[in-house]
């Protein structure tokens, strides 16, 4: 009787194994790139969700402590979505305090030159260069009671007296309002009274924009959640399909 079950356990240890491969294999996707699939869909769904949350982290590493989102995970899904012909629409889900201004700028040109359908939807908040960010996408969401805070760049808090490391800041700064200015339809002239607003932060300058504030700034088009960034994503992969097939004809 012991042999009998010492040879059943050594067969479902041998069928076992397979299935501890890809166990090892999910963890490792989930610990390096925070979700499961990189970028793979159900038969189901043609519709991909890319997380940005945390600090966005660029060329320097941040303290294991803090939350990121690394930019050098997101280019590479960025690219897989627009060479994947099973995925037809894309939902930016924001949650960000900011972080890198490059990694961010660059992300956003990514999401900005998609020939997919995209659409963002800030959840709590996305701050900083998270604005571009969420403007970045065909259209933009943002829940009731999440907030926006848009300052001037600054590398650290100290002040620096260098006249060359001021322009470069400027030139910096000037990429970002450019930037947001295109693909929204806030004025550069509201944006910049809101990025140097004085009184509205604590010991700081700049202005935190709510939800509904957003949306009559003209940096966000609409108030909303999931439910809503899904069905305008749906609408605009409708739309991307009867205009290719006109194009077609």
């Amino acid at each position: 009787m012991n042999h009998f079950f010492n040879q059943s356990d050594d067969v479902k240890d041998e069928q076992d194994q397979p299935n501890e491969e890809k166990t090892s294999g999910l963890l490792e996707k989930i610990q390096q790139l925070g979700q499961t699939n990189v970028p793979q869909l159900s038969q189901d769904s043609t519709i991909h969700c890319l997380t940005i949350v945390g600090q966005i982290e660029g060329h320097l590493q941040l303290p294991p402590q803090n939350k990121t989102t690394k930019y050098e995970h997101l280019i590479p899904q960025i690219v897989a979505i627009e060479q994947n012909p099973k995925i037809e629409g894309l939902l930016v889900i924001l949650n960000t305090v900011g972080g890198d201004v490059e990694a961010g700028l660059a992300i956003s040109e990514m999401l900005a030159s998609l020939s997919k359908p995209t659409v963002s939807i800030v959840l709590g908040g996305g701050h900083s260069i998270g604005v571009p960010i969420a403007v970045s996408c065909d259209y933009s969401y943002i829940a009731e009671t999440a907030t926006m805070t848009i300052h001037p760049i600054r590398l650290t808090g100290l002040v620096i007296g260098v006249p060359a490391t001021f322009e470069y800041l400027d030139k910096m700064q000037e990429r970002v309002v450019n930037f947001v200015k295109k693909h929204s339809k806030i004025t550069e002239e509201k944006f910049k009274d809101l990025m140097f607003a004085k009184g509205n932060l604590t010991r700081d300058i700049g202005t935190n924009v709510i939800g509904i504030d957003a949306v009559e700034y003209g940096l966000i088009d609409e108030v909303g959640g999931i439910g809503q960034a899904m069905k305008k994503l749906n609408e605009l992969i409708d739309l991307k399909k009867k205009e290719d097939e006109g194009l077609l004809q």
